[in-house]
């Protein structure tokens, strides 16, 4: 779906031990310190903020939703590094960061605020919070999402007779719903373990903390259907256009490109695993009150909402999606109407436990 996704298993990689920081491997469409610059007029004169995020089209699209509005609103200009966990994390230890504000993963920020890298925040500076109704879960005391992605179902509308998966049992269902399928690579994301026991019938409130001896053993009984491992975001799609397989796993954003291309798929987000990101101020930041005023800008439901016109992304607002189109709001997997569907990675619980899911999972691929 997007340069940020693309580069996931660059952010989760590390995410599996703390001892590993230092080590972290990098971001897709990430250098070591590319910058640019927002152009636009208005007040404040030469002050400055520099944020740290992906690149790509991901960046572009912030340049055009949020960086350049935010100059235009303050005069403040804004400088974005596409810069490397590793070098970064060494550059807030070193008391030098070169990032004021992070756009990063949830679960990257939880990793940074455990290396006390982060600045603890003052809410009072984030009226947006508040106005744009973000969901507690993604409030912490030192990073906010603003967005997400969402993994779900993609399948061939023309594989079934008509008929429809409708759940993670259907995708199972190999009999009913017959052809190959694939899912993730432990090097695209994190391994689907919720899926398997939603397919099992483990309700979404109850799947953490996951199950892993009954997820793998779920995971057993499709293994022979599983024609492919994919590590990419648009592999999925790849597979579905050429009927290698019937239904696979999916970034939710992919499937509205691929419709576009004529392929005859669609999505189920019955059961769809949200992933977030969001901002962080690094510990030690030159341009503290800077940050704070594009963090607060950025978490507006308005900027939000501005961002979905250039990019396919999920606002983390509510009140974002009363700002979009009818059809704008239906390609979203944060719709109100699809929102109650999907389920919240459990960040604490990957943290603690992705480096040794991954590992049993590699085994089990190879078996």
């Amino acid at each position: 779906m997007s340069d940020a996704q693309i580069g996931r298993r660059a952010l989760l990689r590390g995410a599996g031990g703390l001892a590993a920081l230092a080590a972290l491997p990098s971001l897709a469409a990430c250098g070591t310190g590319t910058s640019r610059v927002s152009s636009g007029s208005g007040k404040g004169g030469g002050k400055t903020v520099v944020v740290r995020d992906s690149g790509g089209s991901y960046g572009a699209a912030l340049q055009k939703a949020i960086y350049t509005p935010f100059t235009q609103e303050t005069g403040i200009q804004v400088k974005v590094l596409n810069l490397d966990d590793a070098p970064l994390l060494a550059q807030i230890k070193q008391g030098r960061p070169q990032c004021d504000l992070i756009n990063n993963s949830m679960m990257s920020h939880f990793k940074y605020a455990k290396q006390d890298a982060l600045e603890a925040l003052d809410r009072d500076r984030l009226k947006s919070v508040k106005s744009a109704k973000i969901p507690e879960a993604q409030v912490t005391d030192h990073a906010i999402g603003h967005s997400f992605y969402g993994q779900c179902i993609a399948y061939r509308t023309d594989a079934f007779g008509g008929r429809k998966p409708e759940s993670w049992a259907d995708f199972w269902d190999t009999k009913a719903f017959k052809g190959s399928r694939a899912m993730v690579h432990p090097d695209g994301d994190l391994p689907e373990l919720e899926f398997a026991l939603l397919a099992d019938g483990v309700p979404m409130d109850k799947l953490y903390p996951l199950d892993v001896d009954r997820a793998f053993k779920v995971l057993t009984r499709l293994r022979p259907r599983i024609k492919k491992f994919w590590d990419s975001g648009p592999l999925p799609g790849v597979l579905l256009s050429r009927q290698e397989v019937t239904m696979s796993t999916v970034w939710d954003g992919r499937i509205a490109d691929l419709q576009k291309q004529g392929v005859p798929v669609e999505r189920q987000l019955d059961g769809t695993r949200r992933q977030f990101s969001g901002y962080a101020i690094a510990k030690g930041a030159a341009n503290l009150d800077a940050a704070y005023r594009l963090m607060d800008f950025s978490l507006r439901a308005e900027s939000q909402a501005n961002l979905v016109k250039f990019f396919p992304s999920n606002p983390s607002s509510p009140v974002a999606y009363g700002k979009l189109t009818e059809e704008q709001r239906n390609a979203s997997a944060g719709a109100p109407k699809y929102y109650d569907k999907g389920f919240d990675t459990d960040v604490d619980w990957w943290l603690k436990n992705e480096s040794a899911v991954t590992k049993r999972w590699l085994e089990w691929a190879r078996g």
